[in-house]
């Protein structure tokens, strides 16, 4: 069914309503065989192709508990500042799904390994404590296909195929507390928590975190309330949202809907929804279930899970630099303001720039190449800067052969239009395009005694005492040798020849 309301504008929306959001986001976890059996775990097999009786749920198959699988969640909470449970157990989550082989999930319930963490995030110059509720282990379910239609959903789908690959693969569901008091900055502080989260998964080595695959998704609840009321309201649930863009997006979306909804006197109900990229809306699933609907119950082919208090801490001394404790530190190191460093953060370059700089580049070398030529064209391409052809170490070697003085800017400019279009190593495409600066001082003086030559009235200004003017006979010099000439060497022999101490200043 087609909805109708018409959305209330943000501003108005913010205005009336306090918004309270939570994020439920599922990772798949890196490791090599599935939760519950020793299917392969990689994405992108032939249909069908990575999957055994556990994993489809045949009679008399009984499932083994993947320690990986253990490992990497018990680290994810310990990143997460969460207490490690010292027993706990599975449970079966009933409900029939067609891509769902047994007609129940393999998940936690009651007893989840990890409970009660936190992570921190900045938005806008403002702190924000997300409290973590619970980390808990669960498998994936299959992928259904809907072919046919307009949508890719079933409504309109000629028919349906189920590739059941992915049932099975570990599974980890980061749950959040609710989130007050984010306000006019709700939907931004959803985007960087599952932002920051997506970087303590990648540090952590535990998942390669790919939304476009699948290997990230996230559950957005959004509810609002009157301002100044004492309950909040109710929430909805918005499904496998696969993009950082298309979390705030979803969280913009439903404030706007469901203000809309109690301008009007409705009641916004509880129920999961599904946000639609090409409009940026959402639209109604199913109403939700509540616990009690999914008949859990102890998973009865598995024992508990209880994890000695010295393994944990084994555990522990494996974590690296967290991401918000690298950004402290490199930020010392570079001597960056908080700005410089949420412009890096911003453009995706963070990482590009410290790889850049460990290749031997300067800190200020990196940012100016990353930041300014790359990301112009990233820009222009509309790609993603760790997409564009070209290494940290390639971008190293051009910022020293400029140091060198055996490039100046303009050149490397050209050398690292070259590299993008694959034409070589920074050095070749110098070599072979012999785009090497002259600073010969017998060649410059010949481009330099033809520049005074064509412009007759610039030389008599400098030799009047106008320093000033020497930049024209500087462009001129520059275009002749095809921007290769050592500009401040330009600039002495031009001040030499017209009589001139260098440096000259004008009065």
């Amino acid at each position: 069914m087609t909805e109708t309301i018409t959305a209330v504008p943000y501003d108005e929306a913010i205005a009336r309503y306090e918004p309270l959001i939570g994020l439920e986001t599922h990772v798949e976890l890196g490791t090599i065989t599935k939760m519950f059996c020793g299917c392969p775990a990689a994405f992108g097999a032939e249909p069908n192709a990575a999957v055994c009786p556990v994993c489809l749920g045949l009679p008399g198959s009984l499932p083994v508990t993947n320690r990986s699988a253990i490992e990497y969640t018990i680290r994810i909470g310990l990143a997460l500042n969460c207490s490690i449970a010292s027993w706990c157990r599975f449970a079966r989550k009933n409900y029939f799904y067609p891509d769902m082989p047994k007609d129940y999930q393999i998940s936690q319930y009651d007893e989840p390994l990890c409970t009660d963490g936190w992570l921190d995030i900045v938005v806008d110059g403002i702190d924000f404590r997300v409290g973590i509720e619970r980390v808990h282990m669960e498998e994936d379910t299959g992928k259904s296909l809907h072919v046919g239609g307009a949508t890719g959903r079933i409504h309109g789908a000629d028919y349906s195929l189920v590739d059941y690959n992915r049932s099975g693969i570990p599974l980890v569901e980061v749950v959040t507390k609710p989130v007050p008091g984010t306000g006019t900055l709700a939907p931004v502080v959803a985007r960087a928590y599952v932002t920051e989260l997506r970087e303590v998964l990648r540090a952590l080595g535990v998942s390669d975190v790919r939304m476009e695959e699948g290997s990230l998704r996230c559950d957005v609840n959004t509810s609002l309330a009157p301002r100044g009321a004492s309950q909040w309201g109710t929430r909805t649930e918005t499904k496998n949202v696969n993009s950082l863009r298309s979390v705030e997006r979803a969280v913009r979306s439903e404030i706007e809907r469901q203000a809309a909804v109690l301008d009007a006197g409705g009641r916004v109900i509880q129920e999961t929804r599904h946000f639609h990229e090409e409009s940026g809306l959402t639209t109604s699933g199913r109403s939700k279930e509540e616990a009690q609907d999914y008949r859990y119950f102890p998973e009865p082919d598995l024992v508990p899970v209880a994890p000695a208090a010295e393994w944990v801490e084994q555990l522990r001394a494996t974590l690296p630099e967290l991401p918000s404790a690298r950004r402290a530190r490199l930020q010392a190191e570079w001597g960056l303001s908080d700005l410089d460093m949420t412009a890096l953060g911003n453009a995706g370059a963070l990482d590009l720039v410290a790889d850049t700089v460990t290749a031997g580049a300067t800190p200020a070398d990196a940012r100016k190449w990353w930041l300014g030529e790359l990301s112009r064209h990233a820009n222009e391409s509309g790609t993603e800067l760790a997409a564009l052809a070209v290494t940290p170490a390639q971008v190293a070697r051009i910022a020293a052969i400029v140091a060198s003085g055996a490039l100046n800017d303009t050149l490397a400019r050209q050398v690292l239009e070259g590299v993008l279009a694959g034409q070589g190593s920074p050095d070749e495409i110098v070599a072979a395009r012999g785009l090497a600066v002259v600073s010969d001082d017998a060649t410059l003086l010949a481009a330099i005694d033809a520049a005074i030559a064509a412009h007759q009235d610039v030389a008599a200004k400098i030799r009047n005492g106008k320093a000033a003017a020497a930049g024209a006979l500087v462009g001129a010099v520059m275009k002749a040798t095809r921007g290769q000439a050592d500009a401040a060497r330009v600039r002495e022999l031009i001040l030499e020849r017209l009589g001139q101490a260098y440096p000259l200043r004008d009065p």
